[in-house]
């Protein structure tokens, strides 16, 4: 299907208008979410760009022939904690072209972007800044690593900041935004004790530096007080208060079965036009640090909706009291899988997933967590991953599993509105602070070749719970900056074409 698949090597074949393509993609069913054109096309690309999309075929240096396949946008995921080659490389697998750290974050900024820049990725990739490291620094006297270390046992950092500790906050926040942080990431469900006036004021210097911020909220509870429906009314009296874009992480997980009124509560806010945005991931279970204020207090279990101990499990086995114990106190940053809704099983959680997922503009991303092998992050340049390798299978699966279920097999959408999910509103939930991202998540002229082909009768998530380290499948071709890093089905592990997405801002 592929003749001479690869970067160009030789000068471009021109075509009748004279144009020198690198490559060209023929007869695929072009899907672009933001035109609404879905119909077969062919695409000329050059220097990374698309620079042709024609009704017949075009021909250039290297083709691809994209016959009975759909051709979109690369997707785009918003919230990525597994910022290493491991990772990288499972999110292309699986359609991803750019893969953001945005709910935890990073600091210090300028470290990130260069070591990651210093690696290499197969696709982009960025971060915002990560307040709780702020917090770890001033509160704990902690230098953060820049790596996805939650550092749950440290004893201050999750309490009431004095005026003066906040305003070392702010500053290292502000620090962060001048160094490019795509916005400022807060997950306060991992520091419910923090102040509500620092919250307040932290989406006040959002707002002030025109960038978003990404919150995990406060609570996860079906009980109140202190409910996840307690938690949401705080985030949207914020965004309404402030005028800050609050980017609202994983509903699907946050809300547990308080679902419907939640998402009520969103749209209503929407409507009167306060500036919030969500996402959600396919799955039921969630994933979080063993050590987190979710798993802690006298009636933990019951707030979670009286979930039993064995419905937490850690490398694909369910815990036991006794390793519970053990692990929230000798290793507090071990993540553990929480099937805290049973859809199929327990009735209406399917509903209060879908209510989630299906959430009109709202965005797919996976919260992907860091791949482990016998609970060590796994810093190598290595493909393919061994087959003990742990994380959650929303790590590997994500995009393909919501295509394979909402869009093949239920039609719970169509492919146009389905795409448009991984890639246009994810995009533009950020080109405020970020004007890269108004090129990507489209298929037009002068957009980033950042590209997916893929096979919908067949493309589907492989990664289990059990067995997470299996990548996707019916990933045909994908393209970041019109290199291929997937080929006919395979990574490529030699292409590193990914860049950095950055604010202007930044260095």
């Amino acid at each position: 299907m592929v003749a001479e698949a690869g970067g160009a090597s030789k000068p471009a074949r021109a075509d009748v208008t004279g144009t020198r393509y690198d490559l060209v993609i023929n007869g695929g069913r072009v899907i672009d979410p933001e035109s609404g054109l879905d119909g077969e096309r062919s695409l000329g690309i050059v220097g990374g760009k698309i620079v042709a999309i024609s009704a017949t075929p075009l021909s250039g240096t290297h083709s691809i022939d994209a016959k009975g396949l759909v051709v979109s946008p690369g997707f785009i995921d918003l919230h990525s904690h597994a910022q290493q080659f491991a990772g990288a490389r499972m999110q292309a697998m699986d359609g991803v072209t750019t893969a953001l750290e945005l709910e935890g974050g990073s600091l210090g900024v300028d470290a990130f972007y260069n070591r990651v820049m210093a690696e290499g990725r197969p696709i982009n990739f960025g971060a915002s800044v990560a307040w709780t490291k702020a917090r770890q620094q001033v509160m704990d006297g902690v230098t953060p690593s820049g790596k996805f270390d939650q550092k749950m046992e440290l004893p201050n950092w999750g309490k009431l900041a004095n005026p003066q500790q906040a305003q070392a906050i702010f500053a290292l926040v502000s620090q962060g935004l001048d160094a490019g942080g795509l916005g400022i990431g807060i997950p306060l469900g991992y520091a419910t004790q923090t102040g509500r006036k620092e919250y307040y004021d932290l989406n006040l210097l959002a707002a002030k530096r025109g960038v978003p911020t990404f919150v995990h909220y406060r609570f996860q509870s079906t009980d109140e007080p202190d409910s996840s429906f307690e938690a949401a009314e705080e985030v949207v009296a914020v965004a309404a208060a402030t005028g800050a874009h609050i980017h609202i992480c994983h509903i699907n997980s946050s809300d547990l079965r308080d679902g419907k009124r939640i998402v009520a509560l969103f749209k209503a806010a929407q409507a009167r036009g306060v500036p919030i945005t969500v996402e959600a991931y396919p799955y039921s279970g969630a994933a979080s640090s063993i050590g987190s204020s979710i798993f802690r207090g006298p009636n933990w279990r019951q707030r979670l909706g009286n979930i039993e101990i064995s419905d937490l499990e850690v490398d694909g086995k369910p815990l036991d009291q006794a390793t519970f114990d053990r692990l929230q106190r000798d290793d507090p940053d071990k993540i553990v899988i929480a099937h805290m809704t049973r859809p199929g099983i327990v009735p209406g959680d399917q509903e209060l997933l879908d209510e989630a997922v299906l959430y009109p503009g709202g965005a797919i991303a996976s919260d992907s967590v860091p791949w482990t092998v016998n609970g060590k992050i796994i810093e190598e340049n290595v493909w393919p991953l061994p087959p003990n390798a742990w994380s959650h299978p929303r790590s590997a699966g994500t995009f393909s599993r919501f295509l394979r279920q909402y869009v093949r097999e239920r039609h719970a959408i169509s492919l146009l509105e389905g795409i448009r999910k991984l890639t246009l509103i994810p995009a533009q939930t950020l080109e405020s602070v970020a004007p890269q991202m108004a090129n990507k998540g489209r298929i037009r002229i002068g957009a980033d070749a950042d590209i997916d082909i893929f096979d919908l009768a067949t493309i589907s998530d492989k990664a289990t719970f059990e067995k997470p380290a299996q990548p996707s499948v019916g990933m045909r071709w994908v393209l970041v900056a019109g290199v291929p890093v997937v080929t006919d089905g395979r990574l490529l592990p030699h292409a590193l074409p990914g860049k950095p997405i950055r604010a202007p801002h930044g260095g």
